[in-house]
């Protein structure tokens, strides 16, 4: 799983993807649209849908502070019982690789406001393989990670460029020509690119299915 809002759960009961299907949540920022559905994974697993297999949680340096902590200020005396499945965490460094169920993740730092930093990740198993800016403003070094990649997941959060935090439709466009991925989808997307016709790039919705 690429990132756990929220609104993770919801969604997935919506369009009938069974909740204990990630062995491993990948997340790439400390904001909480990005890793702040993850305790309610963990009370789904302990109270709903019994797990009874390992979950790794892997993300940034802190990434289990940050979330033990959010799940006790949300659930108190709950987050003290001991989880009924093995629990892994594991830290990641802008550089770095790791094999997170069956997949090799390449992580990256990618410019946006969070602490202690905000990775991207190339992701790779077996023939196929992915690019998920994660939360970023346009960074060249997509273009070179794009290569050879059969899909690049790129946020596009409005679209003209706004703040230098995120990136926008008119600057993946400007720079499509130059990526190598097969595929590029756009996600995180702003409400005026959600709104916006006749783009000339393919927008995420939910519940797509990509086969890579």
């Amino acid at each position: 799983m690429l990132e756990s809002g929220s609104s993770v759960l919801a969604g997935m009961k919506r369009n009938g993807i069974a909740t204990d299907l990630p062995d491993a949540v990948l997340v790439s920022h400390f904001h909480g649209d990005h890793f702040g559905g993850i305790p309610y994974l963990y009370l789904e697993y302990t109270f709903v849908n019994n797990r009874d297999r390992p979950l790794t949680v892997a993300g940034p340096p802190g990434i289990e502070q940050r979330v033990c902590g959010l799940y006790s200020s949300l659930y108190g005396a709950i987050q003290c019982r001991d989880l009924p499945f093995e629990l892994h965490y594991v830290e990641i460094e802008p550089g770095q690789s790791v094999e997170l169920a069956g997949f090799r993740c390449e992580a990256f730092q990618v410019p946006h406001n969070a602490e202690p930093f905000s990775l991207g990740y190339r992701i790779e198993s077996g023939q196929s393989s992915l690019l998920f800016s994660g939360d970023s403003a346009w960074t060249d070094e997509f273009v070179e990670r794009s290569r050879g990649t059969g899909l690049f997941l790129c946020e596009c959060c409005s679209m003209d460029p706004l703040i230098p935090l995120h990136s926008s439709y008119r600057e993946i466009l400007s720079r499509r020509s130059q990526l190598g991925c097969k595929r590029l989808l756009l996600t995180h997307l702003g409400e005026d690119v959600r709104a916006a016709s006749g783009l000339e790039i393919e927008r995420a919705y939910d519940g797509m299915v990509i086969e890579i």
